[in-house]
């Protein structure tokens, strides 16, 4: 079963690094802004989104802000890039928003899937100690 990832940045070459080291283990889908990613998550659940922060219609703390309100994406593993040096409260983002992790640009590809691919791992084992039954 491929898993598909979206990555959402209105940034071209940024989407096509993520997309060509990503596209070798998983199904990439690309979103050039917050808007058009949260349509396409709202059509698709994705396994994980990769999105950054700073994107034109919605950004990606309002997007991520959405998928964490909505019921049915409110566990959707979130991997937020920002510009380096762009500065997040740190407990907003990993309390309050849940995101996996954090990443700065630039950044490297290999990392980058390294990060799906935890992100995945996570949800998984969180999904199935969820499922278990209380003793």
């Amino acid at each position: 079963m491929t898993r598909r990832i979206l990555v959402a940045d209105d940034e071209l070459h940024i989407r096509r690094a993520a997309e060509f080291k990503l596209k070798r283990t998983f199904e990439v889908v690309c979103a050039e802004d917050g808007q058009e990613a949260w349509e396409m998550i709202q059509a698709d659940r994705p396994a994980v989104l990769v999105t950054d922060l700073q994107m034109p219609r919605m950004t990606g703390l309002e997007l991520i802000e959405h998928v964490r309100a909505n019921e049915t994406t409110a566990d959707l593993p979130v991997i937020l890039l920002t510009a380096k040096g762009f500065e997040l409260a740190h407990d907003e983002v990993f309390e309050t928003l849940k995101v996996f992790q954090l990443v700065s640009k630039p950044f490297s590809p290999r990392e980058l899937c390294k990060l799906v691919q935890m992100a995945i791992e996570d949800y998984e084992s969180r999904q199935a100690a969820l499922a278990r039954p209380h003793v």
